[in-house]
């Protein structure tokens, strides 16, 4: 395990166990482990790890928080209940038992398979924007980044990321900023892309879902375009969970814009 510290005392690591590679990040002294299971990303998650940091520190009180990145060189063919499974190899390795766990979108579907196929690891389990199956929109939203990433088009995949990820008027307003972020792609960014689009092809655990014991909190938002909260709803129906939907205003990345969502989480975290 390699493990630096940042300059504001954030620590990032890549660990290797039975064959898999990933770097995770690391804050907070809280009894308890938090682990953020983030959505399908052009780039590597733990270089915006300060951020994210930033954004959770009061979880850092009750928590450590781990942020997990997806697996180094993820073989083709790769599936989401594969990520679950490196997911859990990797908390067994940290020694991470019953953590409260937050996924967001892609991450949330592989928090899903991680609650049913080994409940010991989740304690309680929030998940945002996020589906148990996939459905015509989302489809259509993934299928066609695939095609533009096949094309080697990284201006395209960019900006139809932002398009479809934040609502008219955050995309207004930061969606430059990201396409600059995101412009340089390497050609082993896009491959990885391209795997992790592909692993929630035939994705179905929809009937599991009644294997989950541990408490849910399940978020959407009504301006969601890529999951769409009708499919937030039907994990929440499943499950009889609790439940909180945002309005039109908020998009899929509403985890990201609504300036409440992060003391929604930290409440249903403390009960």
């Amino acid at each position: 395990m390699n493990t630096y510290i940042l300059d504001n005392g954030l620590t990032t690591a890549t660990i290797r166990t039975g064959g898999i590679e990933m770097e995770y990040a690391r804050f907070g002294t809280g009894a308890r482990p938090f682990v953020i299971l983030p959505g399908l990303s052009l780039k590597s998650v733990i270089p915006s790890a300060a951020t994210v940091a930033e954004a959770y520190a009061a979880f850092g009180e009750d928590h450590t928080v781990y942020l997990f990145d997806r697996r180094k060189h993820a073989p083709e063919g790769y599936t989401v209940r594969n990520m679950a499974e490196d997911t859990a190899a990797v908390m067994d390795a940290l020694g991470l038992r019953d953590a409260d766990v937050f996924g967001a979108s892609q991450g949330g579907m592989i928090a899903l398979y991680l609650a049913i196929g080994r409940p010991e690891l989740v304690h309680r389990m929030a998940l945002g924007s996020t589906l148990c199956r996939p459905n015509a929109v989302s489809n259509a939203v993934v299928e066609r980044w695939i095609a533009l990433a096949q094309a080697g088009d990284v201006e395209a995949l960019v900006r139809d990321s932002v398009e479809m990820t934040y609502a008219p008027a955050t995309a207004a307003a930061f969606g430059e900023a990201f396409v600059r972020a995101n412009s340089n792609l390497s050609p082993e960014e896009l491959r990885t892309f391209l795997v992790m689009a592909r692993a929630g092809a035939g994705m179905d655990c929809y009937a599991d879902l009644k294997k989950i014991r541990c408490p849910v909190l399940v978020i959407g938002a009504g301006g969601d375009r890529i999951a769409t909260a009708d499919a937030s709803r039907e994990i929440a129906e499943q499950l009889g969970c609790e439940a909180y939907f945002y309005g039109t205003e908020y998009g899929h990345a509403v985890y990201d814009e609504a300036p409440d969502y992060r003391e929604r989480l930290l409440a249903f975290f403390r009960k």
